[in-house]
């Protein structure tokens, strides 16, 4: 018999079809194989797709897939997965967590649709690289980062996903990146970082902090539109660097380069005993709502020498 599954594009952080970010929700994945979940989120070709699965020490369980392969956090993704759940009615308004491949985290549904997850505590590191290096990388003069780098370095920051963090001095600057995707995968892999986020402080729209361009080449990626993993680890580098003096929460532009602009909220409000852990929302669209039909599982084959 023919399995078919109900799967959905929703677009995640932005209130308008057709922009933020695409993420694949396939909300009842319980059976799903790792291969069949391969399979569809490729079939899918969204930069991410998002897994709903039981969970015993948690409400729901995320996994996350790329058309290549598994990643352990999504933050758009996220946000997609619980605004398909609450058109779903599935989910009301409240608090819920989820179990994800780097642990447990909290995501709140508000009642106008945004959805917040939060974060784990960030890991902010200087990283030693040639400026220059960076700069070819990208396609940019070494003064678009020299300039603004005297205050703000280049580093490496996680708040779950790992990434390095690029300072750019102004607007035309980071519109005129051309990024050499094979030289931006060297640089992840020597400083351990999932993806290459460069922002400014030159934004669109008067009201945003920042407007950023992420690349992800490790992940098949080589622009992601508006990314939510990274805006927390940025959220976080900034506060950390004592860059901000603006309140919570930060509007972090992106996405209009490819023709796709979204908006993500960022809190990075000090926790308990001083913790930081960000939180990051927004709001979701769905755009597309229909079965797919999936593939049989080669994972229960038996090869017998």
């Amino acid at each position: 018999m023919t399995d078919t599954r109900r799967v959905q594009l929703v677009d995640a952080f932005t209130t308008e079809p057709m922009a933020g970010n695409p993420a694949g929700v396939v909300a009842e994945a319980d059976d799903l194989a790792d291969d069949q979940m391969e399979a569809i989120a490729s079939e899918l070709g969204a930069s991410e797709t998002a897994f709903v699965r039981a969970s015993e020490g948690a409400d729901y369980r995320l996994r996350y897939f790329t058309p290549e392969r598994e990643v352990d956090l999504c933050g758009h993704a996220t946000v997609a997965a619980f605004a398909s759940l609450a058109d779903r009615d599935e989910v009301d308004d409240g608090e819920y967590t989820v179990e994800t491949n780097v642990g447990t985290l909290d995501v709140a549904v508000e009642p106008d649709g945004t959805v917040w997850f939060t974060q784990s505590p960030p890991e902010i590191r200087e990283v030693d690289v040639d400026i220059e290096e960076v700069a070819d990388a990208l396609g940019l003069d070494t003064a678009a980062l020299s300039e603004v780098g005297e205050d703000l370095p280049i580093a490496r920051a996680s708040t779950g996903l790992p990434f390095l963090v690029v300072p750019v001095g102004y607007f035309e600057q980071l519109s005129a990146i051309d990024p050499d995707q094979a030289a931006i995968e060297k640089l992840c892999k020597l400083n351990g970082a999932e993806g290459l986020y460069a922002f400014t402080f030159d934004t669109l729209e008067g009201e945003a902090t920042l407007h950023g361009r992420s690349f992800a080449p490790l992940a098949g990626i080589p622009e992601d539109p508006v990314t939510g993993t990274a805006s927390g680890a940025v959220g976080a580098y900034l506060r950390y660097q004592g860059a901000l003096d603006t309140e919570d929460p930060l509007i972090f532009e992106q996405g209009h380069f490819l023709d796709r602009p979204g908006r993500v909220l960022v809190d990075t409000r000090e926790g308990e005993e001083g913790a930081t852990a960000p939180r990051v929302g927004g709001r979701a669209v769905t755009t597309l709502d229909g079965d797919l039909t999936t593939p049989e599982s080669d994972e229960d084959d038996i090869i017998e020498a």
